[in-house]
């Protein structure tokens, strides 16, 4: 009886609602995904931004933030949110503040890295190889941060308005 009891309980439940694919491609030209990052990238190189690109985002995106960190030093090295939603893409080389899309699709706000500068800082670490995760997340709003927040205030600004996410991974050791 106990093990006709044991296997009723661990049959898989029937699925309640649809399941919801909430994810983004998140890609670059400049490296592949689990691969190195190219020096030019971090602060051996000319410490410059990768080019990003994404696709289509799920109905009633109203923004998109992006966070690249190291989460194995806790360091955040870009923050940038209120992306306009028609954004596919970030060019290489991004400025550090001003207009960081073409002109006519507004204009992200960047926020502080953990050097306490705003905009991006690469890779740069002290030894071993380091995991840099870079997270794409498409928004049902447009979050209320003045420019220059920090990797916890957007984190904490984007709770339950996340509708989908991607990310990109790379690596780098000096």
């Amino acid at each position: 009886m106990l093990a006709i009891l044991i296997s009723a309980c661990s049959l898989p439940a029937e699925p309640t609602e649809a399941v919801v694919d909430n994810s983004l491609m998140l890609t670059t030209d400049a490296f592949a995904h689990g691969a190195s990052i190219p020096a030019k990238y971090t602060c051996i190189g000319k410490d410059i931004s990768p080019a990003l690109a994404w696709g289509e985002p799920p109905a009633g995106t109203q923004s998109f933030a992006l966070i690249m960190d190291d989460p194995g030093a806790s360091w955040a090295h870009w923050v940038l949110y209120n992306i306009p939603p028609e954004t596919r893409s970030l060019a290489e080389a991004l400025p550090v503040t001003g207009k960081n899309v073409p002109e006519g699709q507004g204009s992200p706000f960047a926020g502080k890295n953990s050097w306490g500068n705003i905009g991006y800082g690469g890779p740069c670490p002290p030894s071993g190889v380091h995991r840099y995760h870079f997270k794409l997340y498409a928004l049902d709003e447009t979050v209320g941060l003045l420019p220059g927040a920090d990797k916890g205030e957007l984190l904490k600004a984007m709770e339950g308005h996340i509708l989908a996410q991607g990310e990109l991974v790379g690596t780098f050791s000096k």
